[in-house]
């Protein structure tokens, strides 16, 4: 039995879909544009120069989360998401014919039909059809399964499962350690769940003390005629969310998941990636920086340039030079000038130069400011975790965008939320990570989102 959902499968199933519709699409629209069946050279006509869209579309809806995991929040956003996605591939569709004008059609009126046309099918498609799909596929009716933990990862868990179609199993049972004797007792419920046939899944957290003697009757179980299988909770709870749940990992996790052994590979790749980052992004800021220092003199005089204390890695202390946004009078202030540097992210600019020598990364997680650090490192088990790699401009937790605490300001449950992502991407980090979340940050800097 598949126990878990497979992203890659997912999300080849959700493009295959994608592209079937918006073939369609174009069919449907020749079809209510001239109110007959399109001919075959008037449909070439028009698949010819919607095909190298089509190629950029998929970029966008990449970019705007749309091969994400169909996660319930994800759910719930997912037709204002596609709306957005759709007018600016609509956008990008009426810039293309304009400046490339070598196909002979000029589809002002096309365009206005195929975006109706095609955000209603996708929504379909997203919202209902790809569910049944995925159950279709998974072979129908989802398996029972027996969940055993208690704290409030392990019930966000239970909640995502249950309420969501696209998992193979659901938590028909949960027992919580607490309301259990002893592990006799514990054992005799999983027994009777299993040998009555009413779970064929158990799920829970194998470094808990409740299952400390629990090993080899869990074992057992897969040999007995009823096969029940063992998910721990901590890799489902990953493989769903995305980050790690702190709640469920103990010392030895970190063992066997943080590793600081180089890799070389890697490492220069990521070098390189960092030299080149910076060198497009020092050009940039050299263009702007006329400009933004006469602003900055004509609005309070001040120096052009601040330099924020930060945390880098091995808690080594890390100087990153921004274009100065705050007053100079009024702590937390920020100047009108600086308003807008921040808006539109341009105060980092000068930042090109940290990534040129090396303190920082283009990915990895956001360096914090020493008092923070201090802060959260003496009240958030294993913080300083994330201080085994290089800091970056850009990070799994910003990408994310759920709960990431605001800059500067104390926030010790949005930051447990924020370090339960970087530990994710320290346990993960390759290449094809840092190019998903260079790609996704380009979604945060267009929507101005993120810290």
């Amino acid at each position: 039995m598949r126990l878990t959902i497979s992203n890659t499968k997912e999300a080849a199933l959700l493009f295959l879909g994608d592209i079937s519709i918006l073939a369609f699409s174009l069919w449907a629209t020749l079809f209510l544009r001239y109110f007959e069946v399109p001919s075959r050279d008037l449909f070439v006509l028009h698949a010819i120069p919607f095909t190298f869209l089509f190629a950029v579309w998929f970029v966008v809806f990449f970019i705007a989360g749309l091969y994400d995991k169909h996660t319930l929040l994800f759910k719930e956003k997912l037709p204002s998401t596609i709306l957005y996605t759709q007018i600016s591939n609509i956008i990008i569709a009426a810039l293309f014919f304009f400046f490339v004008p070598y196909f002979g059609i000029t589809p002002k009126t096309n365009l206005v039909i195929y975006l109706m046309v095609s955000f209603t099918l996708i929504v379909v498609w997203r919202l209902w059809l790809f569910e049944r799909c995925l159950q279709f596929l998974g072979g129908g009716r989802r398996q029972r399964a027996l969940l055993i933990g208690s704290g409030p990862e392990i019930e966000e868990l239970k909640q995502e499962v249950n309420n969501n179609s696209r998992y193979p199993f659901e938590f028909a049972f949960h027992v919580r350690p607490e309301d259990v004797e002893n592990s006799v007792e514990l054992q005799g419920k999983l027994l009777s769940y299993v040998s009555a046939g009413e779970v064929s899944v158990i799920v829970g957290d194998s470094w808990s003390p409740a299952f400390g003697s629990l090993t080899s009757f869990l074992s057992n179980l897969a040999f007995i005629e009823t096969q029940a299988h063992f998910i721990d909770s901590t890799a489902l709870y990953e493989n769903i969310f995305d980050r790690i749940p702190l709640s469920l990992i103990h010392s030895n996790w970190f063992l066997e998941n943080v590793s600081t052994t180089p890799q070389h590979v890697f490492d220069f790749i990521k070098r390189s990636m960092d030299i080149l980052a910076g060198l497009m992004l020092t050009f940039v800021a050299a263009v702007v920086y006329l400009f933004v220092a006469i602003f900055i003199k004509l609005d309070d005089g001040g120096p052009i340039f601040f330099i924020a204390e930060r945390v880098g890695k091995d808690n080594s202390p890390l100087k990153l030079f921004k274009f100065r946004s705050m007053s100079l009078t009024e702590a937390e202030k920020v100047t009108a000038v600086g308003h807008y540097l921040r808006k539109f992210r341009i105060d980092e600019l000068p930042q090109s130069w940290n990534l040129l020598i090396g303190d920082v990364s283009l990915i990895g997680p956001r360096p914090e400011s020493p008092r923070l650090v201090q802060h959260y490192a003496e009240r958030i088990e294993h913080y300083n975790v994330r201080h085994r790699i290089k800091p970056g401009l850009s990070g799994w937790a910003q990408i994310k965008e759920y709960d990431v605490p605001r800059r500067n300001v104390v926030d010790i449950e949005r930051t447990r939320n924020k370090l339960s992502y970087d530990l994710y991407y320290i346990k993960n980090r390759s290449l094809m990570l840092d190019v998903h979340i260079a790609l996704k940050t380009i979604k945060t800097l267009v929507s101005r989102s993120g810290t």
